[in-house]
């Protein structure tokens, strides 16, 4: 097993690859923070489902990855916005908006993972994860 030292821009990755190559699933390793991110691409229509798979050594994540009805992709861009060497961070009022409200922000807040719009009905920033539109 190799080490990764970004796991949120490697899951990204995995998905656009997945998503280019018209994939239909993929497997990734399990970790809470990876699980919010999926669930929230999913939640927000991005992906068709997900299931985590427990497994020996480490439980997996399978996403079912989602096209249009003519195989286009739904999800056309995914970009790591705060990495692990430049750290960018928003209070609610600067939140980032992605295609004019047509993409989403995820944003890591002290109440847990969450798109742009909530963190803004909310009233708090954190730490922007990715855009995705």
């Amino acid at each position: 097993m190799s080490f990764v030292t970004d796991p949120i821009a490697d899951l990204l990755t995995r998905i656009r690859n997945a998503n280019n190559a018209n994939h239909d699933s993929l497997e990734i390793a399990f970790s809470k923070q990876k699980l919010e991110l999926v669930k929230i691409l999913h939640r927000e229509g991005f992906l068709k489902s997900f299931d985590v798979i427990e497994s020996k050594p480490y439980n997996k994540i399978k996403i079912q990855l989602k096209y249009g009805a003519r195989r286009e992709k739904v999800i056309t861009n995914l970009r790591r916005v705060s990495k692990p060497g430049l750290r960018i961070y928003c209070t609610h009022e600067k939140l980032p908006r992605v295609l004019r409200g047509l993409g989403i922000a995820i944003i890591s807040t002290s109440h847990g993972m969450m798109t742009d719009k909530e963190a803004r009905k909310q009233g708090i920033g954190g730490e922007v994860i990715c855009f995705v539109y």
